[in-house]
């Protein structure tokens, strides 16, 4: 009789979460932060997959996402991996930039092994933008070293039978200020080089217009992620299935709801307005 290793689980779980990487018919995914968090998503029918955001992680350590440290994500990964073990689920973790100095992908790979062995990771999302910032700004990556750093990752997890890994390649020079055609330019070299899907950021300050998404789309073959803004006049799950997009996230969005939840509950218990 087989037994089926740890390992091998992990790698089957890959392969189903990439399976649901399909344009048109979009792998959506609310983004986690917490064992509660983790659990609540986790128990609805429709999740195939938890994911989390290292701006949310950041936020329940009173710290800013670009002072999320290695440690700190080990620190909150055990019951979130936990959760998504009960559940049978894949997990996907955000890890910025990778936490490795640039050229050092050993570093790297060592740390998607540990992803992959000690929470059973089956994805990253992976920046190209340096996490920690220089003269108070944070800088982008140069474009070799960022194509490396998501072929490190793929290296680093087929030595492990994980074949089907999962990278989210963030492209960040649209939200920097830069051309939306170079982050789709970048996006396409990181799917050449392994990912399974580019993320293009959009700044925080722009309308996200329908045709830039769908023009998106259509360049990368429908192998994109989309951060979904949530509440009335954004574009809806449907549209950006119509789109043919791949992969929809929300970011810290869920967090946000969650704390005005509190804060509205929490009014109740004051008295505010009566």
């Amino acid at each position: 009789m087989s037994t089926v290793t740890p390992l091998t689980a992990t790698a089957l779980r890959a392969t189903a979460f990439k399976s649901l990487h399909v344009p048109g018919t979009p792998v959506r995914l609310a983004n986690i932060y917490s064992p509660l968090s983790a659990r609540a998503v986790a128990s609805l029918p429709q999740c195939k997959a938890l994911a989390t955001a290292s701006f949310a992680l950041a936020q329940t350590l009173h710290k800013p996402d670009e002072a999320l440290t290695l440690s700190d994500q080990l620190s909150l990964l055990p019951p979130i991996a936990a959760v998504a073990r009960e559940f049978n689920l894949p997990l996907t973790l955000d890890i910025q930039d990778g936490y490795a100095p640039a050229g050092d992908y050993q570093s790297l790979k060592g740390l998607i092994k540990v992803l992959i062995t000690d929470f059973g990771a089956v994805g990253v999302n992976l920046e190209d933008s340096w996490h920690e910032k220089d003269g108070g700004e944070e800088t982008m990556m140069d474009e070799e070293e960022a194509v490396r750093r998501v072929e490190a990752v793929m290296a680093a997890a087929r030595e492990l039978g994980v074949d089907d890994f999962v990278v989210n390649a963030r492209a960040d020079t649209f939200l920097k200020g830069g051309e939306l055609d170079e982050s789709i330019r970048r996006a396409r070299r990181y799917l050449k080089a392994g990912a399974t899907t580019g993320f293009i950021f959009w700044p925080r300050s722009r309308e996200m217009k329908r045709e830039d998404v769908r023009r998106v789309s259509e360049d990368l073959g429908g192998m994109v992620n989309v951060g979904m803004r949530l509440g009335p006049g954004g574009i809806t799950v449907g549209e950006l299935a119509g789109m043919g997009v791949a992969r929809v996230s929300v970011g810290p969005q869920v967090y946000f709801a969650v704390a005005e939840i509190v804060r509205r509950k929490a009014e109740e218990v004051f008295g505010v307005g009566e």
